[in-house]
C-alpha cells in the first residue's frame, strides 16, 4: 500500500471535522497545535476561509472567531490587499519554566505521557516501515532528518517534533498521527526546559538516522526497536533531571 505525501497526511490529521460540541475551542486547538508542532510553518498562508470551514465542519463565523483568537495571541496575522490572507507566525520562544516546576504541575500525567509515547511511537515507526513509500515520501523523510540534524539549538525542538510527526504520518493512519501529535504537545514544554547537552544531541542524531534508515529499508522490527531505544533515552534524561 502506497501512502500519500507526508504533508497531506499531516493535514488529514489536523484538518478534519471537529466535534459539534466545543467546535470553537477544538478549532482553536487544532490550528494552534498545527503551528506549535510545525505542521504549519512561519509565513505559510492558511487555506481560504470557506475551504477551511468546510474541512472542519464548522460555520464561517466559528472559524473567524477561532482565527481571531489565534491572531490575538500572535500565532497568525492577517494581511490585506493582493496576495493577502491569514498567515502563520512562528510562536516566540519563551523562557521555559524550570523542569522540576513543570514536573510538579504535570504530576502523574508525566509518567502517563512517557508510557503512552513508549507504546505509540515505536508502533508508528514499525507501521511506517511496512508501507510502500513514494519517492516524494522518501525525499520528505530525508529532509526532515536533515533539518533535525543540522538545525540551530533554538529550533531543535521544533525540527525534532516535525521528524517524529513525519514518521507517524508515513504509517498512513490519521489516528496514530493524532496520538503522536498529542504526546509531542504534552511533553513539549518539558523537553524545552532541560539543558541542551551536546553528547545527548549527537546520540539523538544517530538514533534518528537509524530509525529513518530502518523505515526506508522496510525493516519493521528494527524500526520499532530503534524508536524504542530513542524514546527510552529521552525518558531517562527527563527523569534524571526531574529526580
Amino acid at each position: 500500500m502506497a501512502v500519500g505525501n507526508v504533508e497531506s497526511l499531516w493535514a488529514r490529521t489536523i484538518f478534519s471535522p471537529v466535534p459539534v460540541r466545543n467546535a470553537f475551542e477544538v478549532t482553536v486547538e487544532r490550528l494552534a497545535q498545527s503551528i506549535r508542532l510545525g505542521v504549519l510553518i512561519d509565513g505559510e498562508r492558511l487555506p481560504p476561509e470557506r475551504e477551511l470551514a468546510e474541512t472542519f465542519g464548522v460555520s464561517r463565523v466559528t472559524l473567524r472567531e477561532a482565527i481571531k483568537a489565534l491572531r490575538d495571541v500572535g500565532l497568525v496575522e492577517s494581511r490585506r490587499g493582493r496576495g493577502g490572507g491569514t498567515f502563520v507566525v512562528s510562536p516566540k520562544v519563551q523562557r521555559p519554566r524550570p523542569a522540576d516546576q513543570i514536573s510538579r504541575s504535570l504530576g502523574h500525567s508525566l509518567d502517563d505521557a512517557l508510557d503512552l509515547r513508549r507504546v505509540v511511537e515505536p508502533g508508528a515507526a514499525a507501521l511506517a516501515a511496512t508501507r510502500t513509500l513514494t519517492a516524494a515520501d522518501r525525499a520528505s523523510l530525508h529532509r526532515y532528518l536533515d533539518e533535525a540534524t543540522n538545525c540551530q539549538p533554538a529550533t531543535r525542538r521544533l525540527a525534532d517534533s516535525r521528524l517524529h510527526l513525519a514518521v507517524a504520518a508515513l504509517g498512513g493512519s490519521a489516528s496514530v498521527t493524532a496520538v503522536v501529535a498529542d504526546v509531542q504537545m504534552r511533553l513539549d514544554e518539558l523537553l524545552r526546559a532541560i539543558p541542551v547537552i551536546p553528547a545527548n544531541i549527537a546520540h539523538s542524531n544517530v538514533q534518528h538516522a537509524a530509525i529513518v534508515d530502518a523505515i526506508l529499508a522496510g525493516q519493521s522490527v528494527r524500526a520499532r526497536a530503534e524508536m524504542e531505544d530513542h524514546v527510552d533515552g529521552t525518558a531517562a534524561l527527563l527523569r534524571g533531571f526531574l529526580s
